[in-house]
């Protein structure tokens, strides 16, 4: 995916684009495509001790426009059963399977989650509430017997 205008800059180039909008999205549940993967490391916290940690970012399409969403998941047993979720939410895992993960396959998966909110430093930011297996994320059919 190559965009003509993109192009590196000299240190000496001038720069003039704001870039993007940040949106806060309402609460709800949204179809995403991981759209990049980092490795990194948590130093730890009262929670969680010090682990490494996926930086995945998610691109979610709305009626304002294309929003990102930055996730990490911490690799530690604490929490599994959120890696579990994405690994299901995105066709690499079904419920109860062992799996290795697989990084090299997460960017361009698709897959959907619940967003809400949460709020730093006084500024309030997307945050993913809960993967969805896509079992459970397919719209519901419904069968009226004699209805076509």
């Amino acid at each position: 995916m190559s965009n003509e205008s993109e192009r590196e800059y000299g240190w000496d180039d001038e720069i003039q684009n704001d870039g993007l909008e940040y949106v806060v999205l309402p609460d709800g549940d949204y179809n995403f495509k991981v759209t990049g993967f980092e490795r990194g490391r948590y130093e730890g916290g009262e929670k969680i001790p010090a682990c490494n940690m996926a930086i995945i970012t998610l691109e979610i399409e709305n009626d304002k426009g294309i929003c990102f969403i930055q996730n990490r998941l911490f690799l530690h047993s604490r929490c599994e059963g959120l890696l579990c979720a994405f690994f299901t939410c995105i066709g690499q895992r079904k419920h109860g399977e062992k799996l290795k993960m697989n990084w090299n396959e997460v960017v361009g998966a698709r897959g959907r989650a619940k967003i809400g909110h949460r709020e730093y430093n006084g500024n309030i930011y997307n945050d993913i509430k809960r993967f969805y297996a896509p079992d459970e994320s397919a719209p519901k059919k419904s069968f009226t017997p004699g209805k076509f």
